[in-house]
C-alpha cells in the first residue's frame, strides 16, 4: 500500500483517531493544538513539520519517521521513543513535557531539549554528542552508559549524573551543578 502524501497543509484542533495517520507521508506541514494521544503511527514519516500545543501523551509512535521536526509545548508524557525509524531523523524540543519518556538507544547528535521538563526521562545508551539541555527539570532522568560528550547542561537543573557511567568529555556544565555530578558520592557541599 503506497502512502499518502499531504504537502504544505495546516491541522489545527484535530484529534486523530487510530488509524487516521497510518500509512501517510506529511511534507511541510504544521500542526496546531491537535490530539495524537489516540494514534498508531504505523509507517507514516513527518517531514519538515512543526507541531505546537499538540497532546502526544501515552501515545504509540513505533515505526513513525521525524525528519527536521520541531514541537513546541508538546505533552509527551510517557511516550517511547525508542522504536522510532532511525533511518534519518531529527527533532528539537522547546517547552515540552517530556516526563518518563524513553529515548533508549538513539543516536541524538545535536538534538535541543529548550525550557522542557524531563522528570524521569531515559537517555540510557543514547548518543547525545553535543546536545543542548536549555533550562530542563532533569530530575530522576537517566543517562546510565550515555554519551554527552560536548552536551551542554549548564543551565538545567536537577540532574544526577555519573560521570563513571556516561562519556562527559567537553560537557559543559555550571558550578552551581556539579552537585548533579557528585550524588553518589554522599558529599555535603556548601
Amino acid at each position: 500500500m503506497a502512502p499518502d502524501f499531504i504537502y504544505d497543509k495546516t491541522f489545527e484542533n484535530q484529534i486523530f483517531e487510530s488509524n487516521s495517520i497510518s500509512f501517510k507521508e506529511f511534507e511541510n506541514c504544521k500542526f496546531i493544538n491537535c490530539d495524537f494521544s489516540q494514534c498508531s503511527f504505523l509507517s507514516s514519516l513527518f517531514i519538515d513539520c512543526e507541531f505546537n500545543n499538540c497532546n502526544f501523551k501515552d501515545a504509540q509512535i513505533n515505526y513513525v519517521g521525524l525528519r527536521t521536526c520541531d514541537f513546541s509545548y508538546c505533552n509527551f508524557t510517557r511516550v517511547n521513543f525508542a522504536l522510532i525509524d532511525q533511518t534519518i531523523f531529527e527533532f528539537n524540543f522547546f517547552n515540552c513535557n517530556l516526563e518518563f519518556t524513553q529515548f533508549y538507544n538513539l543516536k541524538l547528535k545535536n538534538i535541543s531539549f529548550i525550557n522542557c521538563s524531563l522528570i524521569s526521562a531515559d537517555f540510557m545508551e543514547s548518543d547525545l554528542s553535543q546536545a543542548l539541555f536549555e533550562n530542563c527539570n532533569l530530575h530522576r532522568a537517566v543517562f546510565t552508559k550515555a554519551k554527552a560528550e560536548k552536551a551542554d547542561f549548564y543551565s538545567s537543573y536537577n540532574y544526577n549524573i555519573d560521570p563513571s557511567s556516561t562519556k562527559l568529555k567537553n560537557a559543559v556544565f555550571s558550578k552551581q551543578g556539579l552537585e548533579g555530578l557528585l550524588v553518589k558520592h554522599n558529599l555535603i557541599i556548601k
